[in-house]
């Protein structure tokens, strides 16, 4: 049921780095032609690294691991034609011969099938604030709990329960690693007061842990690895600024009773407002740099045999 695109097969068959890029960034993240132009740029990123780039989606109901450009485009213009999708919509997805755009947890799901280790992404979905009373909180987490593949962010996604998605991750047994810092990231700025469990010195050490990981899966982690990076300095926004914002934005959506999946894309554009565009380039700024890093783990693992 997967199409594994030629350079990307080649790859996976002599054992050279692969990394693996999400597209509801493409469809919902960034509008056009923004959207493909930041997809064109990880996807260089990864490149000027040494490794082989494969940005998951669904054309016509049919998985493919390593869009051509062709496709980007598709996903990039295609607007509500393309569905967003977690790992439970993949098959309906299929059944319809849909479009169809990976959030984190498909993404991993499908990149797993697929055999690769590596996965790059902006902020990872997690528990919402007020979770107590509506129960949000994102597949992305669970699938971390069970699926083996590295995932490297900028922490999770500033708008969530941050100290509540640390304490899930730990119930599922998830290792949470910061690259080069002691604190989880809180995507916007590298501030969020709450400690790693770990922390990798470069690429190498990150490297070694992910393969220590997967050697001794029988009583260690046996599913994902969270590796988490600060946005850069220079585009990183003030702590104090992101809450601010946070706290309009939430009262917001509260306001105009936005509900269920809409609430992450609403809060995202609420937030591009209330920061005059600011947050859009950090986001920009933080997914080349985690695609970076991404790619500087993935030779290492791949060195490692």
């Amino acid at each position: 049921m997967l199409r594994i695109a030629e350079e990307v097969a080649t790859a996976l068959e002599e054992a050279r780095a692969v990394v693996v890029l999400e597209s509801t960034l493409i469809s919902h993240g960034l509008p056009y032609p923004q959207n493909l132009a930041v997809a064109e740029g990880l996807e260089a990123e990864v490149r000027a690294a040494g490794a082989v780039p494969a940005t998951i989606g669904l054309i016509e109901g049919v998985p493919v691991i390593g869009l051509n450009g062709n496709e980007l485009e598709r996903i990039a213009t295609g607007g509500e034609r393309v569905r967003k999708l977690s790992r439970r919509d993949i098959s309906a997805a299929i059944v319809d011969r849909a479009d169809g755009a990976t959030t984190v947890a498909a993404t991993m799901a499908l990149a797993a099938a697929a055999g690769i280790e590596v996965f790059a992404t902006g902020g990872i979905g997690g528990v919402h604030r007020g979770a107590i009373h509506s129960w949000d909180v994102s597949a992305d987490l669970t699938e971390l709990g069970r699926t083996p593949v590295l995932v490297v962010c900028a922490g999770a996604k500033a708008i969530l329960d941050l100290p509540a998605t640390l304490e899930y991750l730990e119930t599922q047994g998830v290792p949470v690693v910061g690259y080069q810092t002691n604190e989880f990231p809180a995507f916007y700025t590298p501030h969020s007061g709450l400690p790693v469990a770990a922390v990798a010195a470069d690429a190498l050490a990150a490297a070694r842990m992910w393969r220590l990981q997967r050697r001794y899966r029988n009583f260690a982690a046996p599913g994902g690895m969270l590796l988490c990076v600060p946005p850069p300095e220079r585009s990183a926004l003030e702590r104090e600024v992101v809450e601010a914002a946070i706290a309009r934005a939430l009262a917001r959506a509260e306001a105009e009773g936005v509900r269920g999946p809409a609430v992450t894309p609403f809060l995202l554009a609420a937030m591009a407002e209330e920061t005059s565009g600011e947050s859009i380039e950090t986001n920009i700024a933080l997914l080349r740099n985690n695609t970076r890093v991404a790619a500087e783990v993935a030779v290492r693992i791949s060195a490692l045999g």
